[in-house]
This record gives structure tokens, sequence and C-alpha cells, in this order.
């Protein structure tokens, strides 16, 4: 496997017909394996195009001591495909970090948290040396903010939380799941925002971090991604930032 850094700002892999999204789901899955360090623990996301790297992972199990999870989904799955799973609290340091976008722009800095798993991803983003995203074409923007912004708040706090976002401009729900309010694997609510543009997203992500009962904002702007590699109609294409 190849673990170092790609050489040139973008590479791209040809494929020969167009592939259909959940094939390139898996290619960008099965391209995630090169940064894989032989005899490392590996950090993993949340989300259908993870599930593809986790299922590509299985294939060099041997080769790894097992993965650090962000969700209790991704953990199911490691642990069905006999990948070991540990606790972050058991670990200093990962080398990379594999895990998908809603939105990234062209600077590395993304949207996360369709699969309301924001925060354990933030967190074993924070111990990885790199973060690798996978993803496919639709997800590149130039001003992050058209996909809805996850905010993982205490449920006490949603009211104030969406009060507060509409003074800025957005227009904020909290996200329902079987006519409930979804719980997080962290026992929270997920309050969804749309009308935004994040110009700022260093700026952004400090100051929505700040407000009282927000446990997590879904802008990775400070453990933003050094690698891309984007599912095109054309093959992956490897963006480095």
């Amino acid at each position: 496997m190849n673990t170092s850094n790609p050489q040139t700002p973008v590479q791209t892999v040809s494929q020969s017909s167009a592939l259909t999204q959940d094939e390139l789901k898996t290619l960008v899955g099965q391209a995630a394996l090169q940064y894989v360090v032989p005899g490392e623990l590996v950090g993993v996301g949340t989300g259908s195009t993870v599930n593809k790297f986790i299922d590509a992972l299985a294939t060099i199990k041997d080769q790894i001591p097992g993965a650090v999870s962000s969700s209790v989904a991704s953990t199911e799955r490691l642990l069905a495909l006999g990948i070991p799973v540990l606790d972050a609290n058991a670990v200093e340091r990962l080398s990379v970090y594999i895990d998908g976008a809603d939105e990234i722009d062209h600077h590395g800095h993304m949207v996360k948290g369709g699969g309301a798993a924001l925060t354990r991803e933030k967190i074993v983003a924070a111990l990885s040396d790199k973060f690798v995203c996978i993803a496919d074409e639709s997800k590149l923007v130039d001003v992050l903010g058209a996909f809805p912004l996850p905010v993982e708040v205490i449920p006490m706090a949603t009211g104030r939380v969406v009060r507060q976002f509409a003074a800025w401009g957005g227009h904020a729900v909290v996200r329902q799941k079987n006519g409930q309010p979804l719980v997080t694997d962290n026992g929270q609510h997920i309050v969804d925002v749309t009308g935004l543009q994040i110009r700022d997203p260093l700026a952004f992500e400090a100051e929505v971090s700040q407000w009282p009962g927000v446990v997590t904002v879904g802008v990775f702007a400070f453990q933003r991604a050094q690698v891309c590699l984007l599912g095109t109609a054309q093959g992956v294409k490897t963006l480095s930032f």
C-alpha cells in the first residue's frame, strides 16, 4: 500500500464507462486503502460511503490491529467483518481518519453530520494525523451551506439555538425520526440549519461552538481534510489541500 501523500494536487483514475453513485462509493472506498498504514490503527467514520471503505478494509484486516469508530453503526459493521474496535480513550493518536462529507470546499473544510455522528466524528478526527475525505463530486462546493448544517444540541437548548440561528438569517429545525426528535449516540438532538452561506468556516465553527447548549457544530474547519478522494464520472480524483 502507498502511504505517502499524492505528489500532485489532482490525480485521476479513469474509468472506461460511466459509473453509478453506488459504484463510485465503492471505488473511493477502495481507493482509501492506500492511506491505511500497515500495523497501525485506522480511524473510521460513518455513512454509506464509509460502509464501502469498511468492506474494503476487511480485505486487509490482517494488516492492521484494528480501528477506532465514530458511531455505533460503524462499530457494528466493523465487528461483523472481524475488525477489532478500540475505545478512543485507549488511543493517543491515529495515523489516518477516513470519513465522508455532506459538503467539502476547495480548502478541505467540510459540513458533516447528515448521519448524526458529527460529535464522535470530530473526536476521532482530532486524534488523527491525517483526514482523508471520501465523497462523490456532488459534494464539492465553492461555499459551504447548501446542505443543511447539522448541529448537535443538548435537548433543553434546542429552542434557544433555533432562535439564535434565526437571528443570523438561518432556518433551523429539530431533526425527526419516527415522528420524534432524533436521539444521537450521545443522547442529544440534532438541529438542521438552512439558509446560511459559510464563507469563513474557521470563524463560524469557533463562534457557534461557544453557544450554550451546543455540543458540536457540523462545520469541520479545525479538523479539515488534507486529502479528498472524489468519485467522478471519469473515476476517482484526488484533491490535496
